[in-house]
């Protein structure tokens, strides 16, 4: 039976949030690993250093913990396959200067990936990256018809030092980065997340900046509010690569607070 592009952990019909969850996985399809110019060695430290791991447990276990069951949309592929928080066309891309567009040709060290080869590249965004796309923006959609608002909270999380590819890795690296956009970030939302993750070190847009938000919506619809948690993963990580200590779970009840803040608003 095929793996489908995404997976939907359904959450009260009366919430707002749902957490998107787009890097946690590591699996490759068949085309997509013979593109890949990496042997399994190397293939498996680039999938340890850009794997967003365990993030899909801790959106699991904060959604378990809310008093109001949040949604779940989650990535069923590596985003070595196709990055689904990229743009769909390169020409609007940042990433794509450094071979990270919708579909990665450079490694996170800057060596050659898969090859520049433009069918081929399309030929994932349609597997992938579209209905992905659709998948995100029909469950939007569904919330806001179903509560008049949606909120979109990322989970993520990056090493505690920057990798090559990072194009802004010099700024500050805080235990938790909140990631924001000047319409769909109110300070309302700014102001819950920073105090659910009162204890850590928190901070914003560095050193990555910016929420997912479907390109139906973006800057279209104040309904539709975002955010993007990023975890710095030696608070719950034995890095690179390692298992989850301790710390996952306090982090898992500190996004569950946000999800009850969010949903009682």
């Amino acid at each position: 039976m095929p793996v489908p592009v995404f997976r939907i952990d359904r959450g009260d019909e009366s919430s707002p949030v749902v957490l998107h969850v787009p890097h946690s996985s590591r699996r490759i399809s068949g085309p997509a690993r013979a593109s890949i110019a990496l042997d399994d060695t190397a293939l498996l430290a680039e999938l340890d250093a850009m794997t967003d791991a365990y993030t899909d447990l801790i959106a699991a276990r904060a959604a378990a913990a809310a008093r109001v069951r949040p949604w779940t949309f989650v990535n069923e592929w590596s985003r070595l396959v196709v990055d689904p928080e990229r743009f769909p066309d390169d020409e609007r891309e940042e990433m794509a200067a450094v071979g990270m567009g919708a579909v990665y040709t450079r490694t996170s060290s800057g060596q050659r990936l898969r090859p520049e080869d433009p069918p081929f590249a399309r030929r994932l965004r349609d597997a992938h990256f579209h209905p992905y796309a659709q998948g995100m923006t029909a469950l939007v959609d569904e919330r806001l018809a179903a509560t008049g608002r949606a909120i979109v909270v990322d989970v993520h999380s990056y090493p505690p030092r920057a990798l090559p590819y990072e194009l802004h890795g010099d700024g500050p690296r805080p235990q938790v980065c909140l990631g924001t956009d000047g319409m769909h970030t109110p300070p309302w939302l700014r102001d819950a997340a920073a105090k659910a993750f009162a204890g850590y070190e928190v901070g914003f847009d560095s050193p990555f900046a910016g929420c997912y938000v479907p390109l139906k919506h973006h800057g279209a619809d104040e309904r539709v509010s975002a955010l993007m948690v990023e975890l710095r993963r030696d608070g719950y990580q034995h890095a690179p690569g390692g298992e989850p200590h301790s710390g996952l779970d306090r982090l898992a009840a500190s996004l569950a607070t946000l999800v009850d803040a969010l949903g009682a608003r």
